[in-house]
């Protein structure tokens, strides 16, 4: 998926070595005793950009079980960053938000992902990181994204226009005559993901209704990694930043037209705290690009990887069924058209299905490898031991905490649809990196959850599948973009989808105005629920 090849890669690393060498020398790489010791490479400099290149999200793994430092110095063309392999030092960073801040490298990469003018990025850059109080429009913005996102009306209408949608593409799943249909899951799955949750956010003038705005989104996001990287993107990621001119074009006529109007709360508090602080709106159609990466390039992963391990375990999914049956209610169907309604509330899933909630997370632990990353603002010593130098980056890779026997014991590398269970044996919430954590913590991570559980629990109620070819397996993740949080995979499985026997009738899906959430990061839980 990443537009740069390694052979390019190499070319254009061989070109620069001379001047990148002299650069790195005369940059004062060299490393204090006090920082965190270097993980040493066999190439000098180049040597961990190739590891990334080649291994991508298992190489800081790799790494780390090369070693018994809990955090590592990487050396890189030009500049170092730290590489976290430590839970507790993963919570000592989280609890210093100003020092070892996210903001500034938001604001940085921002431009560079969403091609925003000199002037949006001046503004995104104005008291970025909130030293001098909670006003700007990376301050700002955060806050407007958490009240949108919070439990509460606005949220519950976000997941009511998604359930309606969801289940409108489930019904027309298998053409009316036929008795089955081949699909490519995943595939399949984003397609309907895409727009369920694109209408949910931008309303009746949704831009993503638009086919050709939806397969532009993707193809830019495919390159979005050679876009980041910067070198020669007119060269090596040209369909992408065309791609990316197309989307933001489709947004800059949706919000000339009104159509914010009638969106979200989410988009409307967006685009008000945007035009509170000046942003041209032009810019802010380039921004809504990066908000459209935000909810819509994880998700449909989730959903692939949690049915792909349902479906791969007959008894698994057998048990989920019957827990999933236990909360749905049936009723006569006043039209006469059918016999009942199967109605499946969203509310009662998150009290009422452990085994599922259970299977959701393990799914995420089992395939996620984001990357949690900060900026040292100034000179920090860390836990008291480890000197951390303004300008270097840290990255703390979700799959290090995720891969860790000490933490997850013996089975780390199995799927066990249990581990999350109270019943089992507890492991510490804050390890649980799917959604990051501290100031950062993903605001969306409660209608993500709604929406993958409202997919997973009516496709495994109404529909059997097996591969067309072949039996269940894991396909590769090799060529998963690098800028990913889940695993991507790297070839779709064509399924054969029936109707279940026996429950082909009307479903429809329900939503009671709640606050009860999904607990499923530290963040979320209370004190009793970390004492059961």
């Amino acid at each position: 998926m990443d537009g740069i090849s390694l052979t390019s890669l190499m070319i254009l690393l061989a070109i620069g070595v001379g001047t990148y060498m002299l650069f790195a020398i005369y940059s004062g790489l060299q490393i204090d005793p006090r920082e965190p010791p270097a993980a040493q490479s066999k190439i000098p400099y180049f040597g961990h950009v190739i590891g990334i290149m080649r291994s991508k999200f298992n190489y800081y793994v790799n790494l780390s079980h090369k070693t018994l430092h809990p955090i590592l110095t990487i050396i890189l063309p030009g500049t170092k960053m730290y590489v976290v392999n430590s839970l507790d030092l993963v919570q000592a960073i989280q609890k210093q938000p100003k020092t070892l801040a996210f903001p500034p490298i938001e604001a940085k990469f921002a431009n560079t992902i969403c091609g925003v003018s000199p002037e949006a990025h001046k503004i995104l850059l104005t008291n970025a990181n909130g030293d001098e109080g909670d006003w700007g429009l990376s301050m700002e913005s955060y806050a407007a994204m958490r009240a949108a996102l919070a439990p509460g009306a606005g949220l519950d209408k976000m997941n009511r226009v998604m359930i309606q949608n969801i289940a409108g593409s489930l019904d027309g799943l298998i053409p009316a005559g036929s008795g089955s249909v081949n699909i490519n899951l995943s595939h399949w799955l984003r397609d309907i993901i895409t727009l369920a949750t694109t209408n949910s956010v931008y309303g009746p003038q949704n831009p993503f209704k638009d086919r050709e705005v939806q397969d532009s989104f993707w193809q830019f996001e495919s390159q979005m990694m050679s876009i980041l990287v910067g070198i020669l993107p007119s060269i090596f990621a040209s369909k992408g930043l065309a791609a990316r001119a197309r989307v933001s074009k489709a947004f800059e006529d949706y919000l000339k037209t009104g159509g914010y109007k009638e969106g979200s709360l989410l988009m409307k508090n967006r685009y008000e705290t945007s035009v509170k602080n000046g942003v041209p709106i032009e810019d802010i159609a380039r921004y809504e690009v990066g908000g459209a990466i935000a909810i819509l390039v994880n998700t449909a992963p989730a959903a692939f990887w949690l049915v792909l391990f349902l479906y791969s375990d007959p008894e698994l999914l057998e048990e989920i069924r019957k827990e999933i049956w236990a909360v749905v209610k049936t009723s006569d169907e006043e039209s006469g058209e059918a016999n009942e309604v199967y109605r499946l509330d969203i509310t009662n899933l998150k009290t009422n299905c452990p085994l599922l909630l259970s299977s959701y997370q393990e799914s995420l632990r089992h395939r996620s490898m984001g990357t949690s990353v900060r900026e040292v603002v100034k000179d920090t010593v860390l836990d008291g031991k480890w000197l951390l130098k303004k300008d270097c980056m840290i990255q703390m890779p979700s799959r290090i905490i995720h891969m860790d026997p000490h933490i997850w014991g013996s089975d780390v590398e199995e799927f066990n649809p249990r581990r999350f269970m109270k019943d089992q044996k507890r492991v510490r919430s804050t390890a649980f990196r799917a959604f990051g954590g501290g100031t950062t913590l993903c605001p969306g991570r409660h209608f993500a959850t709604n929406e993958v559980l409202a997919v997973v629990s009516m496709f495994v109620m109404r529909f059997d599948i097996a591969p067309v070819v072949g039996k269940w397996s894991l396909p590769t993740t090799d060529k998963t973009n690098v800028a990913a949080v889940l695993m991507e995979p790297d070839d779709d499985i064509e399924v054969r989808v029936e109707a279940r026997k026996g429950f082909d009738g009307r479903w429809a899906f329900g939503l009671r105005d709640s606050e009860e959430i999904f607990a499923i990061v530290d963040e979320d839980l209370t004190d009793h629920d970390r004492q059961d």
